[in-house]
């Protein structure tokens, strides 16, 4: 597989199902020539995620830790994030790759992240439609829009990428132990995903309620995610293999 050497050439596309590699080969070539660009809009994405989540510097009006944050364990605030982080990982793989350092171990963990979350965070705004258009139709649509917009950037790193195995299981036990600590074992506190509608402050333990059945809901659809991302790297790693077997 050719990859940029540093100079900003583009790597030859490999010959993938359209199931894996969906984009046409334009839009692919419009991801990689501009990836500077991208790659800035994914680092303002991710200053504004955070600021989301509640780290807010500004306005001054405000605490500087807000809102989800100053309601988690701080042990815990590594794992609250999973959009910004996302961003943080497809703007670090597209990076490296513009200057010829290209890491498989990233690479994986910003497909994992583009997919996983630029899916689940539609999925859980049009199911709880009622609670979120609260903040405002110009946010809703920037959500939804935005993280969609993650999904066609997962699918611009096979072209730099093969997706070995140990990095696919780092990025399966990161996005794994994701999935545990939001919605199974919380370890600190109380599950630790993102606010869901339903969700309510108690005031007893200091942690947030997690309501049924819209914790399964949110639950069912991360670890579906989680298990097709899988599924989708380690398939474009043996259709790779596969088609440099038939050279």
């Amino acid at each position: 597989m050719s990859v940029t050497d540093g100079r900003g050439g583009l790597p030859d596309p490999a010959d993938l199902p359209r199931w894996l590699a969906p984009l046409p080969r334009w839009l692919e070539d419009v991801g990689l020539n501009l990836a500077w660009l991208v790659v800035a809009i994914n680092v303002v994405g991710t200053a504004f995620g955070f600021w989301y989540y509640g780290l807010q510097p500004i306005p001054l009006s405000t605490p500087l830790v807000n809102l989800q944050f100053a309601n988690e364990p701080l042990v815990m605030w590594p794992f609250v994030p999973d959009s910004p982080v996302a961003t943080f990982f497809i703007a670090l793989s597209l990076a490296l790759w513009k200057l010829g350092r290209s890491n498989e171990y990233v690479n994986a963990l910003a497909f994992f992240g583009c997919w996983k979350l630029g899916f689940w965070t539609p999925y859980v705004l049009a199911l709880f439609f009622d609670g979120f258009i609260g903040v405002g139709w110009p946010m809703y649509a920037f959500l939804f829009g935005s993280h969609l917009a993650m999904v066609v950037e997962a699918f611009l790193i096979h072209r730099y990428s093969d997706f070995p195995v140990k990095a696919v299981a780092v990025a399966i036990l990161w996005y794994g132990l994701n999935d545990v600590v939001d919605y199974f074992v919380p370890l600190v506190g109380t599950p630790h995903h993102t606010l869901l509608p339903p969700q309510l402050l108690d005031a007893t333990t200091g942690f947030y309620t997690h309501p049924s059945p819209a914790h399964e809901y949110a639950a069912a659809g991360a670890v579906v995610l989680t298990l097709t991302a899988t599924f989708w790297t380690l398939s474009t790693r043996v259709k790779k293999l596969e088609s440099r077997m038939g050279e």
